[in-house]
């Protein structure tokens, strides 16, 4: 005859010892992420972790309450790439902006047709009878609301590791990549334009053009180009030509803007964390040091 009662889950053995219950008591685990966060905290400051994991879990668990627009690149930012553009212009643009890959649209900059990769132009030198249309990659959308943790499943099963954000009204709000997400949480992470300190700072480009690092030194600018860097307000001084010209352009650069200083024009390439990683530096014609 069967139980008129079974056990019931909570019901079952409990396989926790007597020094267990006691310590649960005593010292609960974290009902939430908050509480989670300080546990970490309390973690490594009994040695049980180190720094560098403590940062890395906190990042695992605030990316649970993040999304796609959180982190994207608004559109405002993007560096898309024209179809209909001629192959020089378009070209010059790939390589003055050292994206892997790019956006392609038609017309408007809301008709993305595709995801071009910086590599793939290669093989119009080889095959000049190719176009640019049959070198697209396909673009893959995803809602702002569209969470990292998903987001980041998804990049890791498929090959695209890119993604053009849309609002809720179908709109292009921005672009992702897997170096976004992941950023979360590890950290900066560094790329194509990063360098180490003792490779140097400035470097010529064939169109007799310069890339100077933002954290290059004034005085060194100063002595490579032959000019005099003052700033509006004497009062002001700066070490780096990142922070003079931030301050002279009086907001947070972004990545295209253009600045003149000294006969020389300065032109955002590349930003990190609200500070200029490198510039594209050349003289300004007719236009005195």
């Amino acid at each position: 005859m069967s139980d008129p009662h079974p056990a019931r889950p909570h019901d079952r053995e409990d396989k926790r010892t007597f020094l267990q219950k006691i310590a649960e008591f005593i010292h609960p685990g974290p009902d939430s992420a908050d509480e989670l966060i300080e546990t970490l905290a309390e973690a490594q400051e009994n040695n049980i972790i180190g720094a560098e994991s403590r940062a890395m879990l906190e990042g695992v668990i605030r990316m649970a309450d993040m999304t796609a627009g959180d982190v994207m690149v608004p559109a405002t930012r993007m560096d898309l790439v024209n179809i209909d553009e001629p192959y020089d212009a378009l070209l010059h643009g790939v390589i003055d902006t050292g994206h892997s890959r790019f956006p392609v649209y038609q017309g408007e900059h809301e008709n993305i047709i595709g995801i071009l990769l910086a590599k793939d132009l290669l093989k119009l030198q080889r095959a000049p009878e190719l176009n640019i249309r049959a070198l697209l990659r396909p673009a893959v959308f995803v809602p702002e609301s569209k969470g990292l943790n998903d987001l980041l499943r998804e990049f890791q099963g498929n090959r695209n590791h890119q993604a053009i954000v849309i609002d809720e009204f179908g709109r292009v709000a921005g672009l992702i990549t897997i170096e976004d997400v992941l950023e979360q949480i590890v950290g900066e992470i560094e790329d194509e334009f990063d360098i180490a300190e003792d490779e140097g700072d400035i470097f010529g480009l064939a169109d007799r053009t310069y890339r100077v690092s933002g954290d290059t030194t004034i005085e060194r600018v100063e002595g490579a180009f032959d000019v005099k860097l003052l700033s509006t307000d004497p009062e002001d001084e700066f070490d780096t030509i990142g922070g003079l010209i931030a301050h002279e352009m009086g907001h947070v650069p972004k990545r295209g803007e253009r600045h003149r200083l000294a006969g020389l024009e300065f032109v955002v390439l590349h930003t990190k964390g609200g500070a200029v990683k490198w510039f594209k530096v050349s003289p300004v014609a007719n236009e005195p040091a």
